[in-house]
């Protein structure tokens, strides 16, 4: 029996993808992991009966997952693991950065990061995994347009059902790429001051009604709501900076900082202040 898992790795469009395989019962613990700006997603390929998990040093998790199981992690956290008993799984590892610029080069500006997850039965990356097998086999046979498009699928569907991107099925009555494109570009533009609707309309060659209607049919929002959340992202990165909440509001496009914190709270469920400080402490 080995005294290591079994690894086979191969990267996708700047995504690492690890096959970890282990056979036995006692898998030494895990050192706590280094805090880094990512998230990894990792599914299951057969049943894990029980492993226990540690966040920032707080157990919250002691137990197992099935097979097709999904666990979501956002890795700006410290984690540990405690493997108890034999695994088979794919760990998908995905830089915030390449996440966020998924996003940003489908029209959605407004990306903040994944929903964390827990052992959710998700047939998608499982089959996407399983996709994955004969190249993680053997990594010089494996086509790299196949690879690629297996790498859009899984951002596509990470992104839409755990980040709050919304890819909808392109139909009658939705925005056209370029009018997503320049729709989102002049809202991101004028983020920390004004645009009207007659100027995105008129940007798109659409009227007025019919740009509100078509936005949000593709975006399942209106523009005001997009850009209140694309103001909070940008929020939530300079609140990581040292700069004075007051400034972030300023440079946020908000009033002053008490519609800061009170469109933050609304949103994220605490004031920037608390936001900032869990986070340092964190």
């Amino acid at each position: 029996m080995p005294d290591s898992p079994t690894r086979s790795s191969i990267t996708v469009s700047g995504i690492e993808i690890t096959r970890l395989r282990y056979d036995g019962d006692d898998l030494a613990p895990l050192p706590a992991s280094d805090r880094q700006e990512a998230f990894s997603a990792i599914v299951q390929l057969a049943d894990f009966r029980r492993h226990r998990l540690w966040r920032d040093g707080v157990l919250v998790h002691d137990g197992g997952h099935e097979r097709g199981a999904l666990a979501v992690t956002d890795l700006r956290r410290s984690w540990r693991c405690h493997h108890l008993s034999p695994f088979d799984n794919i760990r998908f590892h995905l830089p915030f950065a390449q996440l966020r610029d998924f996003a940003a080069e489908a029209g959605r500006l407004e990306y903040s990061g994944l929903e964390s997850v827990s052992g959710k039965k998700d047939g998608v990356v499982l089959g996407i995994a399983q996709a994955l097998l004969p190249a993680l086999e053997r990594p010089q046979d494996a086509g790299q347009l196949f690879l690629e498009h297996i790498g859009m699928a899984l951002l596509t569907h990470l992104t839409q059902r755990y980040g709050g991107v919304h890819f909808p099925p392109r139909k009658k009555g939705t925005l056209a790429a370029w009018q997503e494109k320049r729709a989102t570009e002049l809202l991101a533009g004028r983020a920390n001051g004004q645009v009207s609707i007659a100027e995105l309309a008129q940007a798109c060659d659409l009227s007025r009604s019919y740009f509100i209607k078509a936005f949000r049919e593709t975006f399942g929002k209106t523009p005001y709501r997009w850009l209140t959340e694309y103001r909070v992202a940008r929020a939530r990165d300079l609140l990581k900076s040292d700069m004075p909440i007051a400034e972030v509001a300023a440079a946020c496009g908000f009033a002053d900082q008490s519609h800061l914190t009170r469109v933050f709270s609304e949103m994220i469920g605490e004031t920037p202040g608390n936001w900032r400080r869990r986070g340092r402490a964190g």
